[in-house]
């Protein structure tokens, strides 16, 4: 199926590695040319043009997207990507203020202040699509990621109130919720497998293999399958698709 997206210009936050090296790897695969940004920038290739920049910081969105429009004269894409969760075993009474703080930099403002950047480029063309990645935890709450479930819930409802707004403007707002991805966020040295590991003294192996159980499939999510339904709806297909949701957890959401 071709997706229409040869010749546009995407914009991948956290683009160096997981999730977000599979969409930046998926867009390009497509031909489109892709701003690729981390905070550690890798070498140009192709058509992916890598920005370093620390999304965290109030001017970091907005440098970003001044560096693609000079690159590629516009942005046609942008994929919210970047975000962490670190697991908090020892409950809501150790999280504290700066902990809060630096969630909510990473996983909703960051997406807050990129999307803010690229919107008026996006405006002027009278279309553009806007996915951002999300999580199930906005919808399924665990105290043991308390503050992340919690950014994530106010980035979903962040991106289901603009999409209503630009919808009109011919500016498509989607989100994709992933479950458990067999990336690093989950599985590497530093993820919340090891993490928790740490703290249960259970085998990191165990705790992944038991947190696929929670789904119908019995395995965790690869990250080319996000980055493939990223590519639906950046494409023009899904044309009629705003302010929607996809869970891509396994079916390891029961609820309606």
């Amino acid at each position: 199926m071709n997706l229409n997206l040869a010749g546009k210009t995407a914009v991948v936050t956290g683009a160096s590695k997981g999730i977000g090296l599979a969409i930046t790897r998926a867009l390009a695969g497509e031909g489109a040319n892709v701003v690729a940004a981390a905070r550690t920038a890798a070498t140009a290739t192709g058509s992916v043009y890598p920005v370093a920049v620390d999304l965290t910081t109030p001017g970091g969105p907005a440098a970003l997207i001044e560096a693609a429009v000079a690159r590629f004269g516009g942005v046609d894409i942008l994929v919210n990507n970047v975000g962490a969760v670190r697991p908090r075993p020892d409950g809501f009474l150790s999280v504290t203020d700066d902990g809060w703080t630096s969630t909510f930099l990473v996983n909703f403002f960051s997406a807050v202040r990129t999307t803010r950047a690229v919107l008026p480029h996006l405006l002027s063309k009278g279309a553009g699509s806007i996915v951002t990645i999300t999580s199930v935890n906005a919808v399924l709450p665990d105290p043991m990621v308390i503050d992340y479930s919690a950014a994530k819930a106010a980035l979903a409802s962040f991106c289901k109130s603009l999409s209503k707004e630009v919808g009109p403007h011919g500016i498509r707002v989607n989100t994709i919720s992933p479950g458990p991805v067999s990336t690093d966020l989950w599985l590497g040295d530093d993820g919340v497998a090891a993490a928790l590991s740490r703290v249960t003294g259970r085998p990191p192996q165990d705790i992944a293999a038991s947190a696929a159980k929670d789904t119908v499939t019995g395995r965790f999510t690869r990250a080319d399958e996000v980055a493939a339904l990223v590519l639906l709806l950046a494409g023009d297909r899904a044309a009629n698709v705003i302010g929607a949701d996809f869970a891509i957890d396994g079916g390891m959401t029961t609820t309606l």
